[in-house]
């Protein structure tokens, strides 16, 4: 199942007990500042959770899949996650039981 926003909503409205437009306006301002800082090229690190970074990639030979043609992959910055090891032993635990 995929957790999506307006299910991050509900939660935070139901354990909070904050209105629906606060709730969303309570994630829509967290998304905002976590979006402002990797577009800054900051890290977010979110104790017990994980850590998002932001990370150049190089100019790259690259293959079209519809012709099969040789090609060159323009330098671009991709984001990428980082779980805790708190996180990954709940989710191996829970694997395992």
């Amino acid at each position: 199942m995929t957790l999506t926003k307006a299910d991050i909503v509900e939660s935070i409205q139901n354990q909070l007990e904050f209105t629906k437009s606060k709730s969303a306006e309570t994630l829509e301002m967290l998304l905002e500042i976590m979006k402002q800082e990797l577009e800054s090229g900051g890290d977010i690190l979110i104790s017990g959770f994980g850590k998002f970074c932001v990370k150049e990639k190089r100019e790259r030979k690259g293959r079209n899949p519809a012709t099969g043609d040789d090609m060159m992959l323009e330098p671009r910055k991709v984001v990428t996650f980082k779980c805790s090891g708190k996180l990954r032993d709940k989710i191996n635990q829970s694997t395992y039981l």
